[in-house]
């Protein structure tokens, strides 16, 4: 059984997207999955990082702005400790933090292709 979330899934994104700029996250897209039957969540964010330390810094950057500006904690979190993909699920809204070549290698953007994409300037 899920548990729906009392924060705004807007203040949410805008916070996560928030965290991932601060850090120079880049080639960020927002996946609005909720016309699609079945999806996990209702958004996916993706983004990329050029090192393992990025990657981790944009994963730090994320949780503390979500909590800052929502209160917010992952309901879970994969992958910190390799930090090639880092994964932060807040239930209705997840994460993806990508190096570029693991970004490729499992296509998100062209497994989820059908969902409404908005891409964020890296400015």
């Amino acid at each position: 059984m899920q548990i729906k979330h009392q924060v705004d899934t807007n203040s949410l994104v805008f916070s996560i997207i928030e965290g991932l700029r601060e850090v120079k996250g880049f080639n960020i897209r927002i996946f609005d999955l909720s016309a699609i039957e079945k999806a996990v969540c209702d958004t996916f964010i993706v983004a990329e990082g050029n090192s393992t330390t990025q990657v981790s810094a944009l994963a730090e950057s994320v949780e503390k702005k979500v909590l800052e500006n929502t209160g917010e904690k992952p309901w879970h979190i994969e992958g910190k400790t390799n930090a090639q993909w880092v994964l932060l699920d807040y239930i209705d809204v997840v994460v993806h933090i990508f190096l570029p070549e693991a970004r490729t290698f499992y296509d998100l953007d062209g497994l989820w292709s059908d969902a409404r994409i908005t891409d964020i300037s890296n400015d």
